[in-house]
């Protein structure tokens, strides 16, 4: 079935929908197979009835009951976006004829970009962000772009003052060269620019990217760095008393569209850089705060009613994407009810097989796609084009703001940089301002849950609004993928405590959702709502059927039994199902079973500390606040996981039930085998669904045994090679200490170790203190990577061996200053400041 989606009579299509070829399947598919599930619960109630006689047989059976219960909730949540999944298509080109000569009515459209730290998002990734949009096919003089910069930080503000200038020649290029990669570090990286006038602007870009990594390398910005008084002002703002917790607001504008042109003489978009008030008595609401704030300021100043939303490191892949929004924006049947149109979240870089499932396909491209089918996709934080009107009440409720200013139809008449303008958009930043007002709760980015892209979404689409998924050919945007696995569990550990926040409030879309949006719409919210709970089922069959393996009881049916059948077909339908979305969503079996693989870890990681922190939090103890995911990379991390290579990153509490998981699963396993071959077939017809079940969880063995123990090796070498020092010469140790000594300076040594070992003593004094034990502690921070190397020198006494192993360590840095992973000791100390002081902000 295709409809065709008309702007005005007679006027050609501007986009089409196109239901999926599986839909009718998918629905008879989900009849015989919700037949099944309800026929293995009976099974269980009967079991469990049987089951009264013993406490453990009882408590093994509930607890299959129980991982069985919270798996059928979930299937029947997931059959929502499989009953009507729509295809959407959209025609520019169509778009010209029906605005033709109608310049004029071309909207104007503001694009906010949120940045929260320097050092975990580098103001360079966040600048390419800004001119990849900047450089939009689209009249110049109708794009407005603010920058919320919530670490209030001198070196993101003099990155845009340098991303400013720049500008005037990179747009013009992009223009007259027709660039379609217009980020200006994606190009540089995949073009040669062999010609001169490449060669030249890449020149300007390189020099820009040295001053402004200079500058966030210093933490400040120096006065050889500042060209003029307007600039000097904008910095005198960083007094001594300006923190990141607590500050004035800053609101500078960098380029006005009234005066700044580019070399060739056109207009330049505005350019407005916002870091709003701040003060350690107030709440801030994290990066919904920030996009209320950037709501009020450009209504303010601009006022336009389409409202773009990119994260820092999500720069535009597609110069004509703005086309290919007017055409549902111009469309005058639907435009009246779209709340948004949201664009899949993409990823370049990703390795081949996806080996920390950062793709989440399924969240980003396949749901979308069946809720699009009902009332439209759920919001996912960046990528996604607003109708202004949509923060101010439903379709037919419109709630006035407390200033008619603030309001989506307010017609801007004074310059941006105006004194009452300005002095009006001060106003707006205030921490104190959204006292006693309704934004947050029914008006703008709605506050309540740590996922406030997704609580958002659902509250409009709950009053009503209509949402529409564009997913084209070129992807519209792409991001940065995290590229260890601690980042990618602890981004999902906040997404499911934000997303609990919402299951179990007054707002939870089992109650809430499907009386204003309807069961299946409701049913849709409500998977992403309770997706931490993945967590039990997960445990469950991680553990017991293992336990009770090794002890002999079978707690599954016979293979000669008619049950057997039951649980394969609902085994195999499950993740047949599954791999056949995956595959028509254009993905590949190696990423599926990648993708599945991160399912089962996060399962028993992060949604399941996830659940924890939510339930303390919820008792009203003290947890981590919102910590901002880092964007940096370097370059060996990079290369290990371009080759597929784990990076755990740190040690974690996290990865504790994994490595329990799989040391359970693999004893399981090793004994199954050898009791089958021992007992011959009678046992093997008896074991064969728990050997099956501690099989497939081998997958947890495949990644937390070989890889994780390969990330802890560093602690067992030095367990063993504290077992070793206590049998080596104690001289011997000294004189490789002296030695070392000899070769570093003093005073830039014991700047490095003072606090943790030396204090105030002199370099003799120490060396009369120091201990076995002390070393020891030495070696375990110090030389943690060069330990293997070090004691096969020892074995020999080779003092002069162990000296040059102690200086390719470097002592944790190079000789030049930077750390031993590429990045200045600087920055690394920085980012590790901001990461303690992001997580005690609010």
């Amino acid at each position: 079935m295709e409809a065709l989606l008309r702007s005005t009579g007679g006027s050609p299509p501007l986009h089409t929908a196109k239901i999926s070829r599986l839909a009718i399947s998918n629905r008879i598919f989900a009849a015989v197979y919700a037949s099944a599930v309800l026929t293995l619960l009976y099974h269980h109630l009967e079991t469990l009835a049987d089951s009264t006689t013993s406490i453990s047989s009882l408590l093994i059976s509930l607890s299959l009951l129980i991982a069985d219960l919270i798996l059928a909730f979930m299937w029947t949540t997931t059959q929502s976006f499989r009953m009507h999944p729509v295809y959407r298509t959209e025609s520019p080109e169509s778009l010209a004829k029906v605005v033709t000569d109608q310049t004029d009515c071309v909207p104007a459209m503001d694009v906010f970009i949120c940045t929260a730290d320097p050092y975990k998002e580098p103001p360079m990734g966040v600048v390419n962000t800004a001119l990849s949009v900047m450089a939009y096919d689209y009249p110049p003089e109708k794009l407005s772009l603010y920058v919320s910069d919530d670490g209030g930080s001198a070196p993101t503000l003099f990155a845009f003052l340098e991303a400013a200038k720049f500008a005037a020649h990179w747009l013009p290029f992009c223009r007259k060269n027709d660039v379609v990669e217009r980020s200006p570090e994606v190009y540089f990286a995949s073009n040669d620019c062999r010609f001169s006038e490449a060669q030249k602007i890449k020149t300007m870009y390189e020099s820009m990217k040295v001053r402004v990594e200079n500058v966030v390398e210093r933490g400040k910005v120096g006065d050889e760095f500042i060209t003029g008084e307007e600039e000097s002002q904008a910095f005198n703002k960083w007094t001594d008393g300006f923190t990141r917790q607590d500050h004035p607001t800053v609101i500078q504008v960098i380029l006005d569209k009234s005066k700044d042109r580019d070399i060739t003489g056109h207009v330049m978009p505005n350019l407005i850089y916002v870091s709003r008030e701040k003060s350690m008595t107030s709440h801030h609401h994290f990066k919904a705060g920030a996009l209320n704030v950037l709501i009020r300021v450009s209504a303010i100043m601009m006022n336009s009613p389409i409202i773009l939303t990119l994260d820092c490191d999500t720069y535009s892949n597609d110069p004509k994407t703005l086309q290919r929004v007017l055409c549902y924006f111009s469309d005058t049947k639907v435009e009246s009810k779209v709340g948004y149109i949201q664009f899949p979240q993409k990823f370049h870089g990703i390795n081949k097989n996806d080996i920390y499932g950062c793709e989440i396909k399924r969240l980003f491209v396949i749901n979308p796609q069946g809720m699009d089918g009902l009332n439209g996709p759920n919001h996912v934080g960046t990528g996604c084009f607003f109708n202004r009107r949509v923060f101010f009440g439903g379709p037919s409720a419109l709630l006035l703001p407390e200033l008619p200013e603030l309001s989506p139809y307010h017609v801007v008449n004074k310059p941006i940089q105006s004194p009452q303008v300005l002095k009006l958009a001060h106003r707006v930043a205030g921490c104190n301002y959204e006292n006693q007002t309704q934004w947050g709760f029914k008006v703008g980015v709605r506050y309540g849950s740590l996922v406030e892209d997704y609580f958002t979404g659902y509250r409009v689409q709950c009053e009503g609004w209509k949402t529409i998924f564009c997913n084209p050919d070129r992807p519209a945007f792409y991001g940065e993928a995290p590229i260890s696995l601690i980042d990618v569990l602890n981004q999902n550990k906040r997404w499911a405590i934000g997303l609990l926040e919402v299951a179990f409030s007054k707002y939870c879309p089992l109650t809430f959702g499907i009386s204003l949006m309807g069961p299946l719409m409701g049913l849709a919210y409500a998977h992403y709502a309770f997706w931490p709970i993945w967590s039990i089922p997960a445990a469950i069959y991680a553990f017991v059927p293992q336990f009770t393996l090794l002890n002999g009881v079978t707690i599954f049916p016979k293979v000669s039994e008619p049950w057997f059948v039951l649980y394969l077909f609902l085994f195999f339908g499950a993740y047949g199902q599954d791999l056949l979305d995956f595959i028509v969503g254009g993905g590949t079996f190696q990423r599926w079973w990648g993708d599945q693989r991160m399912w089962m870890i996060r399962s028993l990681s992060c949604f399941l500390f996830g659940s924890i922190e939510y339930s303390m939090k919820s008792l009203g103890i003290s947890t981590h606040g919102f910590n901002v995911t880092s964007k940096v990379l370097n370059e060996e991390q990079s290369k290990r996981y371009e080759q597929g290579v784990f990076e755990f990153g740190v040690h974690s509490p996290l990865f504790v039930p994994l490595t329990m998981a799989a040391i359970t699963n693999l004893a399981a396993l090793i004994f199954a085998i050898v009791t089958i071959l021992r007992g011959g077939g009678g046992d093997f017809e008896r074991l064969l669904m728990q050997l099956l079940i501690v099989a497939f969880a081998g997958v947890l063995k495949e990644v937390s045994e070989k890889e994780y123990l390969r990330e802890v090796s560093d602690e067992v070498l030095k367990e063993v090679f504290k077992e070793y020092l206590r049998e080596v010469n104690e001289e011997v140790l000294k004189e490789v200490f002296k030695e070392v000594l000899k070769e570093v300076s003093e005073k830039e040594y014991l700047r490095e170790v003072s606090d943790e070992l030396f204090k105030e003593e002199s370099e003799g004094e120490c060396l009369r203190e120091v201990s076995k034990e002390a070393f020891e502690e030495v070696l375990k921070e110090v030389f943690k990577e060069v330990l293997k190397e070090l004691n096969e020198k020892m074995m020999t006494n080779d003092v002069t061996d162990v000296k040059v192993a102690i200086f390719d360590c470097g002592l944790g840095h190079n000789r030049d200053g930077s750390s031993k992973h590429g990045e200045p000791a600087t920055v690394v100390k920085r980012r590790e400041k901001s990461t303690e002081e992001t997580e005690n902000t609010d």
